[in-house]
């Protein structure tokens, strides 16, 4: 009985309402972000800037892709060219406005990204399922297009590439650009993707969430109680563009500091489906589950198999590495169709009555 619900009593609305109502969560979600806080106090550079900074922009990347498709049953292959619309729209307003705080630029860079994902979203008040899906991989093609022939909006490049300025925010720090250290950029990544995780965990929560899972379950029975189907759906399409966008930037800026339009190809866009998919679809829990799974554990497979000695050229054990990852993904997703998010939910539903094995 170590995860025990029994004897926790509420006793105002606003703690019954509360997003994590039983201690346990509480402690749990407590003990998460102090070592996330910690972590550069024992990790290296490499490990900030090749794992934990890429995890969480994927995470957060997912989080998007997870409100559209998980929460309003939307669709959707064009994750990539959302994220690099909002990574050309921030890279554009640093031009514009370059004595702005970097951070400010990324967070406004997303309201393009959504203005655009309304637009590409237009179609699913009439189409659904894998009609809406070749429409949004159309959007995909059309957008990387026009990163590649549209020159206004890497500046005129002759490389064709947009390279991040160096920028300094909240005093004399550097937050992006060559001279960022990794620590502070991690800090930032950090510091966006609980924040806009923690909005989208109320957001879900609230009435719009609801309308998502509504129109998700049953749109015409939803249309009939009275849910605005243009409404839900376009705001699904707007909030997952939004947080898409903000990702993009933040892959561009706190990460890559370059990036090409083959930056948000196709290929991004059903990595993050997978994650999405193997962490388990209406789950804000699992976008992480399955960022970590995608991202993490292959970088840890190409470190470790080096290390034991193996004198394993690094093509093969790029090749060993997509093979044990597709094998687990296999495996997962015949153990638990539901993603990762629904073992972890199995786990808990276990420790409600642990040591004992029945309820």
């Amino acid at each position: 009985m170590f995860y025990r619900e029994a004897g926790q009593f509420k006793t105002t609305y606003q703690a019954d309402q509360a997003i994590f109502p039983i201690l346990q969560d509480r402690m749990g979600i407590a003990v998460i972000m102090v070592v996330a806080l910690a972590i550069p106090l024992f990790a290296s550079d490499f490990v900030l800037a090749s794992i934990m900074i890429p995890f969480l922009i994927f995470a957060l990347a997912t989080v998007g892709l997870n409100v559209l498709t998980g929460y309003a049953g939307q669709l959707s292959l064009g994750t990539g060219a959302f994220m690099g619309v909002g990574a050309y729209a921030c890279y554009k307003l640093t031009t514009i406005f370059p004595d702005v705080n970097i951070v400010i630029l990324v967070l406004l860079s997303g309201i393009f990204s959504a203005g655009i994902g309304i637009i590409f979203g237009l179609p699913s008040l009439r189409i659904k399922g894998l009609y809406l899906a070749v429409t949004t991989l159309a959007a995909q093609f059309f957008l990387e297009w026009c990163f590649i022939r549209i020159p206004w909006l890497f500046n005129y490049n002759n490389s064709g590439a947009i390279e991040v300025p160096e920028r300094t925010g909240f005093g004399d720090m550097v937050l992006a650009g060559p001279a960022s250290p990794p620590i502070t950029r991690y800090y930032v990544v950090l510091a966006i993707v609980v924040v806009v995780t923690f909005i989208m965990k109320n957001v879900i929560r609230g009435r719009i969430g609801r309308t998502w899972m509504m129109i998700r379950d049953m749109d015409i029975a939803a249309e009939l109680m009275g849910v605005r189907p243009l409404f839900a759906k376009l705001s699904a399409f707007a909030v997952s563009s939004y947080i898409c966008g903000v990702a993009g930037a933040m892959l561009v800026f706190f990460w890559l500091g370059a990036a090409e339009p083959s930056s948000f190809s196709i290929t991004v866009s059903f990595q993050i489906l997978f994650m999405a998919i193997l962490g388990g679809l209406g789950s804000l829990i699992g976008c992480f589950y399955g960022a970590a799974f995608i991202w993490i554990l292959p970088v840890l497979l190409r470190t470790l198999l080096p290390s034991m000695g193996l004198d394993i050229a690094s093509e093969t054990v790029e090749h060993v590495s997509r093979m044990v990852i597709g094998a687990l993904i296999i495996f997962f997703l015949i153990v638990e169709p539901h993603g990762l998010a629904r073992l972890w939910q199995i786990g808990k539903e276990k420790l409600r009555v642990w040591p004992f094995p029945y309820a």
